[in-house]
């Protein structure tokens, strides 16, 4: 039988309640991993680990306005890189970030910055906190915060940024489209990094987190990834594990995503490929063999991905070029157009 407990048992557990849940945002703000822009921690640290996007969310959810503003201005490099806080904040605390760190960028909406080693970056196109399709750029070797705007030897056209807007552009007419240029990860220097997959797993790790913060606040919209050159290995590597709002996954200049097809990648989302015959990666032998290698060519006949366009592109870099087939491709994918 339900007894009615008693006024002070109610208001104990209130106050329980949220002591738990202050706990619980100090051990997620204060985690070292997360920690500022300036100071640097040697490894992760296990409650920021252990605190899920959702749970982000929801803890959050319960904070009162002016304690979210004073964190975002306090700690300002957790709060912005913490996937499943409100997307408004992590805008304002990364902005404070980047002025703190001299970066003269700081008038973009930003998901991600962290300027130490090769850095971290995620620069939003578009409004996300309206977008029914959310589009996830992640490029692929030699890409580092130092050339994120200006484009890997200084060419715009490489640029994960400028990429980016051009996606979302030529995808605007959909309405409600957002872009994200991701670059989340230790991209390969070089060659010899680049023909191993140990970076990519690294990668799929920060990239299955950032999609579930993307998720967690906004679960009614869709998510495309779209893969260049090794960024296609980052997306193999994460596509067992992603959510159902992750509906297509486009691959381009791909070398290889660490499976020998589709069904490897153990995904329900729709799977595009495209490569250009100019493009230098078809020299890339297709194998995997004593640790050296991505796979097969997910644009081969033999991968089963859906091949688009891409007659026009002349190079590796210039998929996503204004007037490009790919880019009209590549807009519909990421889109959901028809």
């Amino acid at each position: 039988m339900w007894r009615r407990r008693p006024p002070g048992t109610v208001i104990g557990m209130i106050l329980i309640n949220r002591l738990r849940t202050a706990l619980a945002v100090a051990a997620v703000i204060v985690a070292p991993s997360v920690g500022t822009v300036l100071a640097a921690p040697p490894a992760p640290a296990p409650a920021a680990a252990a605190a899920r996007p959702a749970t982000v969310r929801d803890l959050f959810a319960v904070m009162p306005a002016r304690q979210r503003r004073e964190l975002a201005a306090g700690r300002p490099g957790a709060v912005g890189n913490l996937d499943g806080a409100p997307v408004t904040l992590r805008y304002e605390a990364n902005r404070r970030s980047m002025l703190a760190a001299g970066i003269d960028r700081p008038d973009g909406d930003f998901l991600l910055f962290d300027p130490r080693g090769r850095g971290r970056v995620a620069q939003v196109f578009g409004d996300l906190s309206t977008a029914r399709r959310i589009a996830v750029l992640v490029p692929g070797m030699t890409n580092r915060l130092a050339n994120f705007w200006r484009g890997v030897g200084g060419r715009s056209y490489r640029s994960p940024a400028v990429q980016a807007a051009e996606l979302q552009r030529a995808g605007a007419g959909s309405g409600g489209f957002a872009v994200i240029a991701w670059l989340g990860y230790d991209t390969p220097q070089g060659f010899d990094e680049a023909g191993r997959a140990d970076l990519a797993r690294a990668g799929a790790a920060e990239l299955e987190r950032f999609v579930a913060g993307l998720v967690a606040v906004r679960p009614r919209a869709t998510i495309a990834l779209l893969g260049h050159s090794y960024g296609s290995a980052v997306i193999g590597q994460a596509a067992p594990r992603l959510p159902a709002q992750v509906t297509d996954i486009a691959v381009f200049g791909s070398a290889g995503m660490g499976v020998d097809d589709v069904a490897g990648l153990g995904t329900g989302a729709r799977v595009w490929a495209g490569q250009s015959d100019q493009d230098w990666v078809r020299w890339v032998p297709a194998v995997r063999l004593f640790g050296l290698g991505l796979g097969a060519k997910p644009a081969g006949p033999g991968f089963g991905a859906r091949v688009f366009a891409t007659a026009d592109v002349h190079d590796h870099d210039h998929y996503l070029s204004p007037g490009t087939d790919s880019l009209a491709a590549l807009a519909r994918i990421a889109g959901d157009l028809p």
